[in-house]
């Protein structure tokens, strides 16, 4: 089987870390330039990713998370944060970042900035905040994908108190909101899970060729 299907049927959901092993500081700045790395609408990349080991701050977060032990267990527990109300600054910046890294006159890129202010800058701050949560979950697949490349462990939550993770975080002085956490590290011997059949539609149920 190409390694490709072999690295995601490795995959799974991770429901318990070994707490002695670490992952690298080289294997986490792979992890960490993938994501940098993803996809997002516009390249505006709307989000925060905030990289946790401080065992103190995570103990705190546990709780909020239904208890799950991934949080505390994992090597290191990844939290995306969403922006929550942005303005033109997030596409200005974004053009500067442009100009420099493409030496591109910022005149020269004055009107794909209108083109984008006048698509998401007057949307509703929830429809905003959805949009962005979006563009957090494409991040999401990246590092999850290259992570098991590395065959590093990861479990996707969705399981936790947003406002409890932003009020521990400090995020909504930040302009920001927790969107999903991901623990990662490196599997339990005892965790069953890894062993069970992985369960997905048929390639008939799922795709339609047109």
């Amino acid at each position: 089987m190409d390694t490709i299907l072999e690295n995601r049927t490795w995959r799974y959901a991770t429901k318990k870390f070994d707490t002695t092993k670490k992952v690298s500081n080289a294997d986490l700045d792979l992890l960490l330039e993938a994501t940098r790395l993803s996809a997002s609408s516009y390249g505006l990349q709307p989000y925060h990713v905030f990289v946790i080991t401080d065992q103190e701050v995570r103990e705190k977060l546990k709780p909020v998370s239904w208890g799950q032990t991934q949080i505390t267990d994992a090597s290191h527990l990844l939290v995306f944060a969403g922006v929550t109300n942005f303005d033109a600054s997030l596409i200005d910046n974004y053009l500067v970042n442009v100009s420099q890294t493409r030496n591109i006159p910022k005149t020269q890129l004055k009107e794909y900035g209108d083109f984008m202010k006048s698509n998401i800058l007057d949307l509703p701050s929830e429809t905003k905040q959805e949009w962005a949560a979006r563009q957090v979950y494409l991040a999401l697949g990246n590092v999850m994908q290259a992570a098991a490349e590395l065959q590093i462990d990861t479990c996707p939550m969705e399981g936790f108190e947003a406002e409890k993770y932003d009020e521990i975080l400090n995020l909504k002085e930040k302009g920001l909101t927790t969107v999903l956490v991901l623990p990662v590290g490196y599997r339990a011997a005892e965790d069953i899970t890894q062993h069970l059949a992985k369960v997905r539609k048929t390639k008939e149920e799922l795709f339609t060729h047109i």
